[in-house]
């Protein structure tokens, strides 16, 4: 059975993974049929290179992602266009749903940044402003 999945890359403590279709009876870094991209997780955003057309090919195949690769894979689109193109959506189709996605997305993206602001905000705010002092712990004669 073909999958999907990360093969790792770099140096000690700074991976850097090549998105791979490999048999699953091969070791994790061993060898493998085809690279379709990379992922870099040590820079702010996350580099993700990938090869559509190849992604696809694969998956129309019959190879499963696993769970790292299916959750970057539906970050970039690809899942929502595999299952379009299973039901039998015409190309006009896919392309109108992935471009209402990418402006959700979008839209998403900046929920979760202001979240993240009001959070630091909070915290910052709680830091300035002194605590209510706690009542001190009484202690019992021995």
């Amino acid at each position: 059975m073909v999958k999907l999945r990360l093969r790792r890359m770099g140096r000690k403590k700074a991976p850097i993974y090549k998105i791979v279709a490999a048999d699953s009876r091969s070791r994790r870094d061993g060898k493998f049929i085809e690279a379709i991209g990379q992922y870099d997780p040590n820079v702010h955003p996350v580099k993700l290179e990938i090869s559509e057309e190849r992604t696809m090919y694969w998956l129309k195949s019959g190879a499963l992602p696993t769970v790292t690769v299916r959750n970057l894979l539906s970050g970039k689109g690809l899942m929502l266009k595999l299952h379009l193109t299973k039901k039998g959506a015409d190309d006009t189709k896919i392309a109108a749903e992935f471009a209402k996605w990418e402006s959700m997305q979008a839209s998403k993206l900046q929920r979760i940044h202001d979240k993240k602001m009001r959070r630091k905000e909070k915290k910052k705010k709680a830091a300035e402003t002194p605590a209510a002092e706690q009542p001190a712990a009484e202690t019992q004669p021995a």
